[in-house]
């Protein structure tokens, strides 16, 4: 438990950068965050459109409680069951809708993205998650391991001048490969 207390001071800090306007003007600004995040993981390849796993639902528990305090004003989800099924439990806690978007499009839906005030999450795919960040300007960790990478969680910032600040965490129960 200790070892998350430093990791917690740093994600304060990092959440803070650039952030000294008052939120009233965060709303007619660009993001101030933008968090991105595999859906969890999927109840098998067999269904045309599966829901989460045991698994899955307590990960997509372990972001609600991660994100609730984190000032969260949308939450964007691609149409599939398990994506929307990811952002649930912080839509509901939250009481915002959450929005679609086509993964299919995500060069335009980065542009819509960086012109849109607020906090985002942003509920992904293994091969769209980690190419948003670097159409955001936020760094790439490599592809997302389909089988088993879960955990992913990025915080993308904008930094005063220019630029933006990524930072990859891991989060909910270990993902480990098969």
């Amino acid at each position: 438990m200790i070892a998350r207390r430093p990791f917690a001071a740093l994600l304060v800090l990092f959440l803070g950068l650039g952030l000294s306007a008052p939120i009233q003007a965060q709303e007619s600004g660009p993001p101030s965050l933008v968090v991105l995040v595999r859906h969890a993981e999927r109840a098998g390849p067999s269904a045309d459109d599966p829901g989460l796993t045991a698994v899955g639902t307590e990960r997509a528990l372990a972001l609600a409680r991660l994100l609730q305090d984190a000032g969260i004003t949308r939450i964007h989800a691609s149409a599939t069951r398990r994506a929307r099924d990811t952002a649930a439990p912080l839509a509901e806690a939250l009481g915002i809708t959450i929005e679609t978007y086509d993964p299919r499009r995500l060069g335009d839906f980065a542009l819509e993205l960086r012109d849109a005030p607020g906090r985002h999450l942003v509920v992904g795919h293994s091969n769209t998650t980690d190419e948003l960040s670097e159409l955001l300007g936020g760094e790439s960790f490599g592809p997302v391991v389909e089988d088993w990478e879960y955990d992913r969680l990025y915080f993308l910032t904008p930094l005063p001048g220019g630029g933006v600040a990524t930072v990859m965490i891991r989060f909910g129960p270990p993902a480990t490969a098969p």
